[in-house]
């Protein structure tokens, strides 16, 4: 599904020739020195994500820079938010892809580049920017972000893939980057309010979430991990992770990694009111500072942290779900409809990206 909001914290007030003039004198500090005519980018991007003149004179000043030939340039459509687009960039020769756009195009063109062995290349806009922050890359700073699609190194990553079976029989394959869910997560995607959302980004959410914790309502299915033996669960929601931070600093899933080729599964079943602060704690607190003074200060605080009763993690490479009912589902942000099950696996080294040289994230 394409994204369709446009949060007004995207925009950049930079013009043209300053776009042009930034990028090119970071490129020509990072290219090699070499003419490179035969290589192409290509720039898969959302029209409604992206001010195109500013974009285009970027890239062109950092195409002239590192002595690339003419890029090339796909737009997103509103049934194919980048899949298509990508594998035509590939086909093209393209030697890096930068996806323009919001959390739906860089899902459909990592999807559309799987093991295509080409890197891509994030330019980060709307407003969950997930695998960018993930990734721990510079946000709403264009010049940087296309200087490193030409510079930068190249990284692998996991990717998340899922087989979804609809009510009545048909199956969907898709790719994910960052997480996919069921309950309230994806309650939150399909009930927030997009006007709103437009216009307050994240912050939007709090109003779908509100009304989402008031009805408590379990989901029933059958769950089974790798070759461990299928069991019944009962849960308020399931989300399985390649990455484990979330807008607004919240770190769901601590020991996701995006290379380490696990999937990271966390349950919320809580009891009640107290069972959603037990919930919170966990999420805030302990993941969120505790964890992070004892990598500052190198020091375990295990002693400050538990297991809560209304939190399970787990973690594997094959995640089969089985729903009592269909249920709506959700990948990186974006609704994909109802479902009655799912496999979900993960690719290891399935998607390259280019990252800053010397990036240690």
């Amino acid at each position: 599904m394409a994204d369709r909001d446009v949060s007004a914290g995207t925009r950049t007030s930079t013009t043209e020739e300053e776009a042009a003039d930034a990028v090119a004198e970071t490129t020509r500090e990072g290219a090699d020195g070499d003419l490179h005519t035969e290589r192409r980018a290509a720039v898969v991007f959302n029209p409604t994500k992206v001010e195109l003149d500013v974009l285009k004179a970027a890239v062109a000043s950092a195409e002239t820079a590192a002595g690339w030939g003419p890029t090339i340039w796909l737009e997103t459509a509103e049934d194919d938010p980048g899949i298509a687009m990508a594998k035509e960039a590939v086909e093209a020769g393209a030697v890096v892809v930068l996806a323009a756009g919001g959390d739906g195009t860089v899902r459909a063109v990592a999807e559309g580049m799987r093991g295509s062995g080409v890197p891509l290349a994030l330019l980060p806009a709307g407003t969950g920017n997930l695998l960018a922050r993930n990734l721990e890359l510079t946000l709403d700073h264009l010049e940087e972000s296309v200087s490193t699609a030409f510079t930068g190194e190249d990284r692998e990553l996991d990717l998340g893939m899922i087989r979804m079976r609809r009510a009545g029989g048909q199956t969907e394959e898709a790719a994910f980057v960052v997480m996919a869910g069921i309950g309230l997560d994806a309650q939150l995607m399909s009930n927030t309010d997009d006007e709103l959302k437009k216009k307050v980004g994240w912050l939007a959410y709090a109003q779908s979430m509100a009304s989402a914790l008031k009805g408590g309502r379990r989901i029933h299915m059958r769950t089974r991990l790798d070759e461990q033996k299928a069991r019944n669960r009962s849960v308020h929601t399931m989300l399985i992770g390649n990455c484990g931070s979330l807008p607004g600093n919240i770190l769901l899933l601590p020991d996701a990694a995006v290379d380490d080729g696990i999937l990271d599964v966390v349950t919320l079943r809580p009891e009640g009111p107290l069972g959603w602060i037990q919930i919170f704690w966990k999420v805030l607190v302990e993941n969120a500072i505790l964890r992070r003074i004892e990598s500052g200060v190198g020091t375990s605080l295990e002693g400050a942290r538990g297991k809560v009763r209304a939190m399970g993690y787990q973690r594997a490479r094959k995640v089969g779900v089985r729903l009592d009912e269909p249920e709506p589902i959700e990948l990186d942000g974006d609704e994909f409809g109802e479902v009655v099950g799912f496999d979900v696996w993960v690719e290891p080294g399935g998607l390259l990206t280019r990252v800053p040289t010397g990036s240690s994230v």
